[in-house]
């Protein structure tokens, strides 16, 4: 499977042109109050509309309400819903069924214990990320801190369903990322930001790049 890349927290229409003129494979949109990302969902079908059938177009929402998923599958219409919260496998399954998505699920890592809840979520989800997780602190968000994790803890990870990393990935360490873990996707936000919530559109064209020639450089049998 080729690596694929996404850009996530996008909030203005130079963001997102600037992704899909680097070739980004998902771009996603973030329904979350707390994060200087945060979108209302008119911003977001109206940010969207480019990218429709260009890139994949990925919801990122956390612990939502059975109101907010319901809006976001029928006016923003994505091709994927990522719960990035504490939803349970079960609330997971509820979801895939309300919404008819393709569901990624964000699994936090700090150590190999926290991948004990994987198996109970592949039957639900098209996708899992793996991201750091957060701080205990009042002001850390569930992503997008810009905090890496030990990467290895998912090195050639086959829970059966394709894997995508995330947590502090930026140009400068994207290739290192790929070449440690061997997933087929990489994910981010606050990397490619001159501040929070302001993306900058050489960071962005530089992480695509960077991410393209350390997937090409990837023996074939890891590829």
């Amino acid at each position: 499977m080729a690596l694929e890349v996404k850009i996530c927290g996008l909030k203005t229409d130079d963001a997102v042109d600037a992704a899909l003129a680097a070739g980004a494979d998902l771009v996603g949109f973030v329904f979350f109050p707390r994060s200087p990302r945060n979108v209302s969902l008119d911003e977001a079908v109206r940010l969207a509309a480019p990218a429709r059938g260009r890139a994949k177009i990925v919801a990122l929402a956390v612990d939502p309400d059975d109101a907010l998923v319901e809006a976001i599958a029928t006016r923003l219409a994505p091709d994927l819903l990522q719960l990035h919260g504490h939803e349970t496998p079960e609330r997971v399954a509820e979801i895939r069924v309300r919404t008819g998505l393709d569901l990624i699920k964000a699994i936090p890592v700090a150590e190999a214990a926290d991948l004990a809840v994987v198996p109970a979520y592949v039957p639900h989800v098209a996708r899992l990320l793996f991201d750091a997780k957060p701080p205990k602190t009042p002001l850390a968000l569930p992503g997008g801190n810009g905090l890496p994790f030990d990467w290895r803890l998912v090195r050639d990870l086959d829970p059966g369903r394709p894997v995508m990393l995330s947590g502090g990935l930026d140009p400068g360490n994207v290739a290192e990322a790929i070449a440690v873990t061997g997933v087929s996707a990489v994910d981010v936000s606050s990397g490619v930001e001159s501040a929070p919530g302001v993306k900058d559109p050489e960071k962005i064209a530089a992480f695509v790049r960077n991410a393209r020639a350390a997937a090409t450089s990837r023996r074939p049998a890891d590829a």
